[in-house]
């Protein structure tokens, strides 16, 4: 299959190239999936593309002659004092005019706005076809604003403002020289004015501002913020006045956030220069004294923006994980007082926030948006709970054979709890990206020797954790958990938790298992794993709406999970749904991993009883049709028939229809001695030759 001819990461939409890679944001590019096998739409699925802006039309500004205020003292006074400050005298007013032509070059159309740094003017490039441009004055020329100028002169990323040129011209109202910034002109809407305009319902485009909307400014944001930590630089003023919404179209979704005012802009370790911030988004006066700014600290201004984005959002979607929404967690994190809690990098939480759009944009519109997860191996144990494995020759071989096909009842409980501790997915090698030389620590600085030393330790015992579950060993995998806890020196951290929650559960502590996901699904809500164990101890816990929310939010993202479609499965029936439950296998039953378990499982939900609910002829007919259809060695396939024609037999027994018992006898007591060539022992063989006897039609002499 060749490679897609654009990025499909929400946010992106770059060009890949021939070899698979997006030429913007450097991932691989996903590809689409080979065969279209997605549950079909949720009951409320609207309709649209939730991973697109809408498209809005904004008029230019209108430029006004300036605002009175104070240049040197930064007073804003009375609007009918003088036209110099009472305070200290400086002449009031707007530094440019209108015509004022800046540099040779630019033409002032009007002042626009006052920002933290400095005012702001709307001119036209008199060089350049007219073109509209912003200049940015600095309210003095110090470290903070040659910072800017100094970094802004090398920033090129698409989701950050574009600068052209650094004009001087003398202040109409002090006759000094200033300096300018001579930027692009974005046109749209500030982040801020776009939560105003939500809450009173004047948006420039036709429907609400979603969750989705919130999410890709998000990602966008994230991505300026990765490309300026990637090269040394902290933002450090990041709020919703400092992010612009383009006004765009569908073919611009890559760029439609862009972050405009970088006055707060400095050296990743910078603990000299003037710290600019804006009160509510800036960490604690107490964590600066002692970390500094840092890339965390950047990804709490992140998050709170966020929340003040999602407050302004009026659609909201259904609720996903019993009412917890996983964007929240992500924002929650974010913004968490303890640093260490938040997320290390700009790619990280990108990571999580891209799992959650995918998950919520399913949610609501029922299609499909899979993607690898960075810290989980893809699962491959199926966690079907035996509806997916044609029966073993015990079934008939042991007391349960001598039950009447009568009094058969569907086995559609969890898997035991053993089985799922060692059947979910495992956690990838953290040390993979140090061996590959990508792997940097939360400052964007390569990972030393030592640390990657750490880390394969760290991977050692969590692997032997794992291993000795697996051999049945769990007070050998508590001693390994112990060392990978002295080697993370955190027992918060997602992996301790992880492990923690594999040993509860093999050890039959559900709740205890369910304690410890919980705060991984805190730590990465956007991922899967924690998702399908959180609705295993779920359902495990007689709680299956609970169950069904997380199960459901990890397939409609990934119908390759499959171990989340017998979950919803088994939820169904537990209800009794036995059409609701056949129509989900029907959903996947081309996923091929699974293909056969799939069919497997229809056909036993066909002929099971669910408590006082038997199949009708119809669903034998249907199942004795995909039986048919089944690709199973011979003797599997004559052990499910033997199910079938057992669930057969109860019926007319039922219906009390003797024609229809005595073919369905005959045929159930080929079944059984199809069964007694299959056994290995001569007590296996005598028992089901007996079944066979005692089921065979009765014959009058």
């Amino acid at each position: 299959m060749s490679p897609p001819t654009t990025c499909a990461r929400p946010g992106c939409g770059g060009p890949v190239d021939d070899m698979g890679y997006c030429e913007n944001c450097g991932h691989e590019a996903a590809r689409p999936p080979s065969t279209p096998a997605r549950p079909a739409p949720a009951d409320d699925a609207e309709q649209g593309d939730p991973l697109s802006f809408p498209a809005f039309t904004v008029p230019l500004p209108v430029a006004g002659d300036g605002v009175r205020w104070c240049v040197t003292c930064r007073k804003e006074p009375d609007p009918r004092a003088s036209k110099y400050c009472p305070e200290c005298a400086t002449p009031l007013g707007a530094s440019l005019r209108r015509n004022d032509l800046v540099g040779d070059q630019y033409k002032v159309r009007g002042f626009l706005a006052r920002g933290g740094q400095g005012e702001t003017y709307l001119a036209q490039d008199v060089h350049l076809d007219d073109n509209d441009v912003v200049l940015k004055g600095h309210i003095a020329v110090g470290d903070s604003a040659v910072a800017e100028r100094r970094a802004l002169t090398t920033f090129e990323h698409p989701n950050i403002v574009r600068i052209y040129n650094f004009v001087t011209h003398p202040d109409a109202q002090l006759a000094t020289p200033r300096d300018y910034i001579v930027m692009e002109y974005v046109g749209g809407l500030v982040l801020a004015d776009v939560m105003l305009r939500s809450r009173t319902d004047r948006l420039p485009w036709r429907g609400p501002l979603t969750i989705e909307h919130v999410i890709m400014c998000g990602l966008q944001i994230l991505a300026a913020l990765q490309y300026l930590h990637g090269r040394g630089y902290l933002y450090c003023d990041l709020n919703p006045n400092n992010v612009i919404l383009r006004s765009g179209g569908r073919d611009e979704q890559s760029n439609r956030v862009k972050l405009i005012d970088f006055g707060g802009v400095r050296r990743i370790g910078d603990r000299i220069s003037p710290r600019v911030g804006t009160t509510g988004f800036v960490v604690s006066d107490a964590e600066i004294a002692e970390h500094g700014l840092t890339v965390r600290s950047d990804l709490h201004t992140v998050g709170v923006t966020l929340q003040r984005l999602h407050q302004a959002v009026v659609a909201r979607p259904r609720a996903t994980a019993a009412g917890r929404s996983p964007f929240v967690l992500v924002y929650e994190r974010a913004r968490h007082q303890d640093p260490r809690r938040r997320f290390a990098s700009a790619t990280e939480m990108a990571g999580q926030l891209d799992g959650v759009l995918r998950e919520i944009a399913s949610l609501r519109d029922g299609r499909p948006r899979p993607r690898p997860s960075a810290w989980f191996e893809r699962g491959t144990v199926l966690l079907d709970g035996g509806l997916g494995r044609v029966p073993g020759l015990e079934r008939w071989t042991t007391a349960a054979g001598d039950t009447s096909p009568l009094d058969v009842v569907l086995a559609s409980g969890p898997p035991e709890p053993t089985d799922v501790a060692i059947g979910l997915p495992e956690p990838k090698d953290p040390t993979s990206g140090f061996v590959a030389g990508s792997a940097t620590d939360d400052q964007g600085q390569p990972l030393s020797a030592t640390e990657a030393d750490r880390l394969g330790r760290l991977t050692d015992a969590l692997d032997r954790c794992r291993a000795d579950l697996a051999a049945a060993d769990p007070n050998a995998a508590r001693a390994d958990l112990a060392q990978a806890r002295i080697l993370l020196d955190d027992d918060q951290d997602w992996r301790s938790c992880w492990h923690a929650g594999l040993i509860a559960l093999w050890t039959g502590e559900v709740r205890v298992a369910a304690r410890e996901f919980d705060a991984v699904y805190r730590a990465l809500p956007g991922e899967d794993a924690p998702k399908l164990a959180l609705a295993y101890c779920a359902e495990a816990g007689e709680r299956p709406d609970l169950a069904e929310s997380f199960y459901e939010a990890v397939w409609r993202r990934d119908p390759e999970v499959v171990s989340a479609l017998f979950g919803l499965v088994r939820i169904r029936l537990g209800r009794a749904d036995r059409a609701g439950a056949v129509a989900l296998l029907d959903t996947t039953t081309s996923t091929w991993r699974h293909t056969v378990a799939v069919g497997v499982a229809a056909v036993q939900v066909l002929c099971g009883n669910l408590g006082d609910h038997r199949p009708t002829p119809e669903d034998l007919r249907d199942a004795a049709d995909r039986l048919t259809h089944l690709n199973l060695d011979d003797g599997a396939k004559v052990r499910l028939e033997t199910v079938l024609r057992e669930a057969r037999l109860a019926r007319w027994l039922a219906e009390n229809d003797r024609a229809e018992e005595r073919a369905a006898r005959r045929d159930l007591e080929t079944s059984y001695l199809g069964l007694a060539r299959q056994s290995r022992t001569p007590v296996d063989h005598t028992r089901l030759i007996d079944l066979a006897n005692r089921h065979r039609p009765v014959t009058h002499i």
